[in-house]
This record gives C-alpha cells, sequence and structure tokens, in this order.
C-alpha cells in the first residue's frame, strides 16, 4: 500500500536563503515520528508542506486520496467567544465522523483530556489548557495523520504525559516536531533530523531517540573519516597538478577531472560540517553568603484561590531547585515572590544583603520594534562581558546570529532567537539567583545542551521552571513540588515528585468513594424505618445491593473501554463506549429509583 505523504525531492527557499534542498519525506500507517533539526532548518516548514498549508519551491508531494489530516500549529489561536464545548462540537460537525459516534468521541476526548467545564471561554484558558483544547480539537476529527508543531512547549508535566499516552494508544499515523527529549524517547518509534549536515538535507532513524543518537553518531563518523581522507587524497592531487601536470594524455586528464571531483566533494562536505553552537556561560557573583533567600512560613492568595501555604525553604549558595507543578500551581508566582516583585499574603522572606538576581520571563518581553544591535548592547556597539569588552557583532555570533541581522528588527526573530537574545542580556548580569521561567520553549536540542551544560557549571544559585523533564533530572539537586491544592513538598528528584503525586491522587479517588458509601449507607439506613408498601419495602431493602453491583459492572465496563490493546481498533472501540454507557444509565436510574422512593416515604 503507498504511503499516507510522499515528498520527494522539495525545496523551500525565502529570499536568497534556502532552508532545505531536495528533502524527500514519506508519511506510512501508523508512523511515529519525532521530527528534530536546529532552529531556522525549517522543521515548520516542513510540517506546513505536509499539512497542505505552504507550497514548495520544487519537487513533487503526492498524497493518498481520503486521508483525513489534523495539524495543531505551535500557537493555539481561538476566537472570542469560543468554549470549549463549541470549538469541539465545530470540529466534530467538520469531521467525516459518523453522526452517531459524536456524542461518545466528544464525551470520550474531553473527558482523558482532563476538560471539567465545558463552558469555558477558550480564550480566557491558561496557555497549556488551551494547547490541550487544540489537540482535542484535532484528535476527535479522527485524523490517518496527526501533526503537532512543538506540542509540549506550554503544556505542563502531566499534559505532557497525557499526550505521551494518547499517542502511544494511537492509531493513528503522527509527526511530531518536539525538543523534549523524554517525549521523544517515549513516544516516536521514527526520528528524522532536518539539517544542512546531512547530504539528502535529512537523516532517518527507525527506533526512538536514544537510538537514533547512536546512529547518528555513527553517521557523523564515517562522514568525518571520509571527510579527513577526502583531505589527504585531494592534498595529494593538489601537489601533483603542482609539480605541472599536462592534460595531454587521456589518463592525465582523467585524473583531472577526478581531483576536480575530490575538491568539489569536500568543498561540499567542509560546507555542510560547519555547524555552530551558541556559547552560553552565565557569570555568577564573587558572594560567600551561604543563606542568600529564607521563605518562612510563606502563604500566597490570588483572586480568592489558596496558591500554596505553610512554605519554609531556604535557598542556600549552589543550590540548584527545580520548580515543578500543574498550570496554575503559582510557580511563575513564586519566582515573582523570590524577586520582591509581589508581596506574600502572610509569612517573610528574608534575602541576604545586596543580593542580585536575574530573572528570565517566560514571556518573553522584548521591545518588538528595537533592533537585534540594540538589544544586545544597549549602550553602543560593545559590551562588558566578565570584564572584557566585546564588539556587538562577535558577541552576536556567540549566539549563532549573522552580521547582516543586526539591523533586523527583534519582531522578525524566531522564538528561538528571542529565547537566545534573552539568554544574552542575562550573561551580562553577574547573578547570586537565577530565577528562570520556561527557558526551553523553542531552543533546539544542541543549544538546550549547551544551556544544560552553562547551568551546572554557575556558581550561583538557581531556581528553574521548566517542563523539560530531562533538564530537570540533569540541572536540580532538589525539587519542590506546589500541588496546586495549597501543597508544597521537597523531593530528591523529578520521579519522587510523581510518585507522590500518584499516591496523593489514588487517595484522594478512595477517600470519595468510602464517603459516598457512607453517605448512601446512612441514608438507606433512616429511610428503612419509614413505612412502604411491601412490594415497595422489598424493593427498597435490596436497592442499595442492587447499586453496588451496577457500579461494578461500570468499573469493569469503563477498564475495557480504556484498554490500551483496543485503542487502535475503532469498531471495537465504540462498541465499548456504548457498553460503558449503558451501565452507567442504569446506575442512574437505580440512583433515581432510589430518591423516588425516599421521597415517597417522606411524603
Amino acid at each position: 500500500m503507498p504511503p499516507l505523504i510522499n515528498v520527494r525531492s522539495i525545496s523551500k527557499a525565502f529570499g536568497a536563503e534556502p532552508l532545505f534542498q531536495n528533502v524527500s519525506f514519506t508519511v506510512s500507517e501508523g508512523d511515529r515520528i519525532g521530527l528534530i533539526g536546529p532552529n531556522g532548518s525549517g522543521k515548520s516548514t516542513l510540517l506546513r508542506i505536509l499539512a497542505g498549508t505552504e507550497d514548495t519551491d520544487d519537487g513533487e508531494i503526492a498524497v493518498r486520496k481520503r486521508i483525513r489530516l489534523s495539524y495543531v500549529e505551535q500557537e493555539s489561536e481561538f476566537r472570542p467567544g469560543d468554549t470549549v464545548r463549541s470549538v469541539v462540537e465545530a470540529a466534530l460537525k467538520a469531521s467525516a465522523v459518523p453522526e452517531s459516534e459524536r456524542g461518545t468521541r466528544f464525551a470520550e476526548t474531553l473527558g482523558r483530556a482532563g476538560f471539567v467545564e465545558l463552558e469555558a471561554e477558550a480564550t480566557a484558558l491558561s496557555g497549556g489548557w488551551q494547547k490541550r483544547l487544540a489537540i482535542v480539537q484535532a484528535l476527535v476529527q479522527g485524523p490517518d495523520i496527526l501533526l503537532l508543531d512543538e506540542p509540549t512547549n506550554h503544556l505542563d508535566l502531566a499534559g505532557i504525559e497525557w499526550l505521551e499516552e494518547v499517542l502511544e494508544q494511537a492509531g493513528f499515523a503522527c509527526v511530531v516536531i518536539s525538543h523534549d527529549r523524554y517525549f521523544l524517547e517515549n513516544v516516536a518509534t521514527e526520528m528524522a533530523e532536518l539539517s544542512r549536515v546531512y547530504p539528502d538535507g535529512l537523516l532517518r532513524v527507525k527506533g526512538r531517540y536514544s537510538i537514533f543518537l547512536e546512529k547518528k553518531e555513527e553517521f557523523l563518523h564515517a562522514q568525518s573519516k571520509r571527510q579527513e581522507a577526502l583531505e589527504n587524497l585531494v592534498h595529494s592531487e593538489i601537489e601533483w597538478l603542482r609539480r605541472g601536470a599536462k592534460a595531454r594524455t587521456r589518463k592525465s586528464k582523467a585524473r583531472i577531472d577526478k581531483a576536480g571531483e575530490l575538491m568539489e566533494e569536500l568543498a561540499d562536505l567542509n560546507t555542510r560540517s560547519r555547524s555552530g553552537t551558541a556559547q552560553i556561560d552565565f557569570s555568577a557573583t564573587d558572594r560567600k553568603t551561604k543563606r542568600l533567600i529564607e521563605l518562612q512560613n510563606i502563604a500566597c492568595e490570588i483572586g480568592g484561590r489558596q496558591l500554596f501555604q505553610g512554605l519554609n525553604f531556604i535557598i542556600s549558595a549552589g543550590l540548584r531547585v527545580g520548580l515543578v507543578g500543574p498550570n496554575g500551581s503559582g510557580k511563575t508566582t513564586l519566582l515573582r515572590l523570590l524577586r520582591g516583585e509581589v508581596a506574600a499574603t502572610t509569612g517573610e522572606i528574608r534575602r541576604a544583603e545586596k543580593l542580585r538576581i536575574v530573572y528570565f520571563d517566560q514571556r518573553r518581553e522584548l521591545d518588538p520594534y528595537v533592533t537585534l544591535r540594540r538589544a544586545l548592547a544597549p549602550e553602543g556597539d560593545s559590551v562588558i562581558y566578565q570584564d572584557r569588552v566585546i564588539h556587538v557583532a562577535s558577541w552576536a555570533a556567540k549566539f549563532l546570529f549573522k552580521s547582516e541581522q543586526l539591523n533586523q528588527p527583534v519582531e522578525r526573530l524566531s522564538g528561538g532567537e528571542r529565547a537566545r537574545v534573552l539568554i544574552a542580556q542575562l550573561m551580562l548580569q553577574p547573578a547570586d539567583v537565577l530565577l528562570l521561567d520556561e527557558p526551553t520553549n523553542d531552543l533546539d536540542i544542541p543549544t538546550l545542551e549547551i544551556l544544560e551544560e552553562s547551568l551546572l557549571e554557575f556558581r550561583g544559585s538557581l531556581v528553574l521552571v521548566t517542563h523539560d523533564r530531562y533538564m530537570l533530572d540533569r540541572v536540580s539537586t532538589i525539587v519542590l513540588g506546589l500541588d496546586g491544592q495549597g501543597g508544597a513538598e521537597r523531593f530528591a528528584d523529578y520521579s519522587q515528585w510523581e510518585t507522590w503525586q500518584a499516591e496523593r491522587q489514588q487517595a484522594t479517588q478512595t477517600s470519595a468513594r468510602v464517603t459516598a458509601r457512607a453517605t448512601a449507607a446512612t441514608e438507606s439506613a433512616t429511610s428503612s424505618k419509614k413505612k412502604l408498601s411491601y412490594l415497595e419495602a422489598r424493593e427498597y431493602a435490596s436497592i442499595e445491593e442492587r447499586v453496588a453491583a451496577a457500579e461494578q459492572i461500570v468499573e469493569a465496563k469503563r477498564t475495557h473501554a480504556e484498554d490500551p490493546a483496543i485503542a487502535s481498533d475503532s469498531a471495537r472501540l465504540v462498541s465499548a463506549h456504548a457498553e460503558l454507557e449503558e451501565a452507567q444509565r442504569e446506575v442512574d436510574e437505580l440512583y433515581a429509583r432510589w430518591a423516588e422512593l425516599e421521597k415517597k416515604q417522606q411524603a
């Protein structure tokens, strides 16, 4: 069977600068492809070409007839007045999903995504919940191919895990651009890197991200060996030509032609192998103070909602704190408290004298009209970094900017480029404490690795908010978790935090079930004392047992409906959810009858 999408030898350029050339890419049934590459390599453009929203300069694109394709862009946009319900219902109406199945798919997809308030306005949701809604909007259409562009950028850690589960159980093909290395490892069954370093512009490897890294290293090592051998060959041929070789014989002419081909191949290899990496190195002060910030019984309430309370924590010299929690739990608010931007509701924050705090804002607020030159060097044509004067062009080159970009306005920079500008600004400010709020968004993997190394070498203290679990595990020496319900706990690492969250959730569910059963038992005992007719009394005496049995059936049906083994079988999945709905309806009818008997007895 032919691929769902087959792209052959396509090229795309903006202006005189090509993004990629002669790239071929296929998507077949069941593929889960992780697409990576340096910032500016054309990943998003390639995804738009696959989605059919962008044209190529040349090449061929073949799409199998009648395939259903859903595309989730980097930034989620909804119209004013759209609600969660209306967005999903509109997506279902525009899809090929039979009307008889729409109700089941609506409830199932929104339920698994964690949406409770269906009338909430889409534009009022947080960035993470808007991203969830955009993904749900794509999922309910029953796609054959799902294209996702940086879906983890605004999701919190719970949201990322939800998306991982969705994609792992999916029956559709998927192409996802992501820099989240754990996400790629958990989801992708194939990896593709778009980069000029490869002869065909793309390296594609079957297997997860860790397998891809091994194969990439093997490829680059072989390419380096070929480059070294070519350099030796070309050197020998140049020496032969310098000795005055004449093209008088057929043999000499062939050798001269061969030397020319070798030189062209070497030039191509040299061009492709030249790749820059950002040079990130934060400056720490020489402060000797051990206790930098001390939080004593801190509580914070916003809009009548308790974010956290009873928080006692000390940020000491050299401590690297990973701050985690669901969206809305108060992570950014806590960073603002630490830097003194907002005040705590109760409690006391003590800061060391003349403490120097440097803050990376996740909103990345840069003047869009200022030039890159002024953004990097506000005071002139040079900066002072670690007591050295550096010209702005050299400073820009450290962050992979070309000299011709210096006079461009900041608004023309990509998200990753803006992040590098902010990091450059931070590096000019010696710090005792670095507060980083989602610094990884839009950064490519090579830049992430450089950032991690710099944070590990930073001699000051650090508080890091990120959804990148790999960076959390690698950089943080302690994890502070906010549960979103007012609680805060410290953990040795992210996996401890995950275990704690799971245990709390299980305990909450168990407590709710015990309370419900106790309430029902109390009501049953009270009502049974009232007089009913003989038949009604018999019915009432057994109704609690019937409800319990019916609830057990519902749980069994729910377990079956959520079984990964049937997730890719649409017929079995629809049947399972229909059975679950029928079982739930019977429970509802039993509860309604129970209430009816009680009301009749009390009348």
